[in-house]
């Protein structure tokens, strides 16, 4: 019988009981729900990271201008602008993060992870802590296994959509999710990855979700940016032993009282927020003409 992932205190405890490392009892877990192979299950995960790297290199290549007009050509903009505020790395993971949720915005192909509306952070992360580290793709496998987990007790004490608990729950659960990922493929014991998880979600509680004109586009893609260096943050405070001081069930909670008492109008219905500014409202007025223009000639098609 596998841990069925209600908490980060009953995980650890399941882990000592147990004497199984992270990535390994949510594989564990996989197997159980699933019925498949470890074997299948690693290359299903394999897959994915694949997928991740793709959309990472595509949004880096090819033409990203969504149908709005919102977004273009952000990714390699950030990834060619020769000022360096940081550093390259630092350049690099803004720049690599935009790239795969552009892909999202522009009908590519990602993985949604948790969300498609997140699904720039964890290729923007893991693919720059690959590069930086020479980790090999089976050491950021056993990474997105521990994300794998950290979303499923996220999911169960709160929630990873944006419609139930605002942008918290998308690029914040994201963020928490690559912030205990990298702190577990650098060797970071199961204390320092919930810290992580935990000062993670504290810097991203109460983000409300206002998609302008409703498409996840502004914003959303500079977002994933964001949320991708704060989870790298995260990971160096928590690897450097400094305590989030709120337990991680209790962070995880407050984001599940938070998204639940937030008004509906910050909850992905395009009805506050940088939606309901003036630029916000127009945007959506010309959005929609566009689309009611080009319904016919699809429906001829």
């Amino acid at each position: 019988m596998s841990y069925l992932f209600t908490s980060f205190s009953g995980w650890k405890s399941y882990l000592q009981k147990h004497e199984l490392s992270l990535p390994d009892s949510v594989l564990e877990y996989e197997i159980d729900q699933k019925g498949r192979s470890r074997e299948e299950i690693l290359t299903g995960i394999t897959k994915a990271y694949e997928v991740m790297k793709e959309a990472v290199e595509t949004g880096l290549r090819e033409e990203m201008s969504s149908r709005s007009g919102m977004i273009n050509n952000g990714a390699k903009k950030v990834f060619n602008n020769p000022l360096t505020v940081l550093s390259p790395e630092f350049q690099k993971l803004i720049s690599r993060a935009l790239a795969a949720k552009e892909v999202n915005s522009c009908m590519g192909r990602v993985v949604a992870a948790p969300t498609a509306g997140a699904s720039g952070i964890l290729p923007g992360t893991l693919v720059t802590l690959q590069d930086i580290h020479s980790l090999s793709d089976e050491q950021v496998v056993d990474g997105l296994l521990v994300g794998a987990g950290i979303a499923l007790i996220i999911e169960e004490k709160a929630s990873l959509a944006g419609a139930v608990g605002g942008c918290q729950a998308e690029t914040g659960s994201a963020a928490a999710m690559a912030s205990g990922a990298i702190v577990y493929c650098l060797g970071g014991n199961v204390d320092q990855v919930f810290n992580a998880v935990a000062i993670t979600i504290q810097c991203m509680l109460g983000l409300v979700c206002d998609p302008v004109a409703g498409l996840v586009e502004v914003p959303c893609v500079v977002r994933n940016a964001s949320a991708a260096s704060i989870a790298f943050s995260s990971a160096q405070i928590a690897l450097s032993d400094v305590s989030a001081v709120i337990p991680v069930d209790e962070c995880v909670e407050a984001m599940g009282e938070i998204g639940s008492s937030m008004e509906s109008r910050y909850k992905e219905t395009a009805m506050g927020g940088l939606a309901a500014t003036l630029t916000g409202q127009e945007i959506s007025k010309r959005v929609l003409i566009q689309d009611i223009e080009i319904l016919p000639d699809s429906l001829e098609e």
